[in-house]
């Protein structure tokens, strides 16, 4: 019986950032696996209303997309997320399934997000291709969520390899841009990349980190007198970091 399988993320309204980060990734995967139906689901209702509204553009829900594949007849169906970590987005996914299996047959699968095992972290390291001579500052979305702590953890893996001058902070986690600029003064360093450590490189990355608004990362960066150069490309553009999504769907397609 033909398999099925559902790339699902937060989504997002930035058209070039979705065509590099999320297409890409799923055209990657319809080439892996030629037998299987492979659709496209979005978390996020805002993304997909303001898409709906504004390009007329539709992209399911999870709940939508796991419709379609059981009106294929296909009940055996793996849904991959393209998350950083097994947070909020990650429970929300595997809900949604579950309510979805109490009124439908079919077999689900979920695979793990980005960083879920030690090995994610050394791939993703080696994906980053960082220099230890250039100091670089990234951008993570964070989380009220226990997971938060995956970025704080991925750093300590960086420091473990030997690389001194990677930093990560958070929008919306524990770890702040002013406590990069408290590290960063301590250890002298006043030139720096700043680019995001995330799927899309959409309006966090854009406004949140590179813009010239008073409270981006790179204008606070500035006023403490260190010198930025922003690189804005999302980690799905990144061929190695979509070869760990694509090992994790075979995971559970093995």
């Amino acid at each position: 019986m033909k398999k099925g399988i559902i790339i699902t993320s937060f989504g997002t309204t930035h058209e070039d950032t979705r065509i590099k980060c999320i297409e890409s990734i799923e055209d990657r995967v319809k080439e892996e696996f030629k037998d299987s139906l492979v659709l496209r689901a979005f978390t996020s209702k805002l993304v997909m209303k303001i898409l709906k509204d504004r390009d007329n553009l539709h992209v399911d829900s999870l709940s939508q997309a796991l419709e379609k594949m059981l009106d294929e007849g296909i009940n055996d169906i793996y849904i991959q997320p393209l998350l950083i970590i097994e947070g909020v987005e990650y429970e929300k996914i595997l809900r949604e399934a579950r309510n979805f299996l109490k009124s439908n047959k079919c077999i689900i699968q979920i695979g793990k997000p980005l960083l879920s095992s030690d090995k994610d972290y050394a791939d993703l390291i080696s994906a980053l291709s960082l220099n230890k001579e250039e100091a670089t500052v990234f951008m993570g979305h964070g989380s009220y969520h226990k997971s938060d702590q995956v970025y704080q953890k991925l750093e300590d893996f960086i420091r473990e390899s030997g690389n001194k001058t990677t930093f990560i902070g958070t929008v919306e986690g524990e770890k702040t841009i002013e406590d990069i600029v408290d590290n960063l003064k301590k250890k002298a360093i006043e030139k720096v990349i700043l680019k995001p450590l995330m799927l899309v490189a959409g309006d966090h990355a854009k406004n949140d980190m590179a813009s010239d608004e008073e409270d981006s990362w790179k204008s606070v960066l500035e006023e403490n007198h260190i010198e930025v150069r922003t690189i804005i490309e999302g980690l799905g553009e990144n061929k190695k970091v979509q070869d760990i999504f694509i090992s994790h769907l075979q995971a559970i397609m093995a």
